[in-house]
């Protein structure tokens, strides 16, 4: 089992301050998107972007791929609480990578 895995970003997480809070350090990645998924014009609390898959592959996010520990992903999870679940994708780039999105039940 992989010791490190790939997580898709499209919203706060791009921001470094919000990354050094969740993960104690500025993470390192690369600009991906992610195929068949758009942003819900619904923000979680008014304010959070949230992914939907669309099931077009014509639609797309464009974020940012970074490679995290598991530990980390586990206080990501914590972060992005039960609003969000993370579920795993194809990014466009042929990466295996998480992606959160909106928990519908």
């Amino acid at each position: 089992m992989k010791r490190t895995q790939f997580l898709f970003s499209y919203g706060s997480l791009l921001q470094e301050g919000v990354q050094k809070e969740i993960v104690h350090r500025k993470l390192s990645g690369k600009k991906d998107s992610v195929l068949g998924y758009c942003i819900s014009p619904k923000k979680v609390m008014g304010q959070y972007p949230v992914a939907v898959p669309t099931g077009y592959i014509s639609d797309k996010i464009t974020g940012i791929s970074y490679k995290v520990s598991f530990v980390e992903l586990y206080w990501i999870d914590q972060y992005e609480t039960a609003v969000y679940k993370r579920v795993p994708v194809m990014l466009k780039s042929g990466k295996k990578a998480w992606i959160y999105i909106e928990n519908r039940g």
